[in-house]
């Protein structure tokens, strides 16, 4: 395969894995799931499993006919999310604490 194939093929890739990332991150909750969501492992896994900025002003906007979400407790997991993806793709600890 020559670089220019290699280029196009990762180039396809990546436009891929952006579309589902955009299409997970846009994704509208339901009244149930604004209920009873555990604001803070959803920022976790917002920080953590996508690495995304926080979106806690998006959430709020898609829960508010029904509740008011716990900002803090929101930010406190993604917070800690963001720092554990960091950790991992800067590859400064590999294997966890022993």
């Amino acid at each position: 395969m020559n670089s220019t194939a290699a280029l196009s093929m990762v180039a396809r890739n990546s436009a891929a894995l952006l579309c589902l990332l955009a299409a997970a991150s846009c994704s509208s909750m339901s009244e149930t799931a604004c209920r009873s969501a555990d604001w803070y492992q959803l920022g976790y896994r917002d920080g953590d499993i996508y690495g995304l900025r926080p979106q806690i002003d998006q959430y709020a906007y898609q829960c508010r006919p029904w509740v008011q979400v716990a900002e803090s407790d929101y930010m406190r997991g993604w917070t800690e999310g963001y720092r554990e993806n960091r950790i991992r793709a800067s590859g400064s600890e590999c294997c966890g604490a022993r």
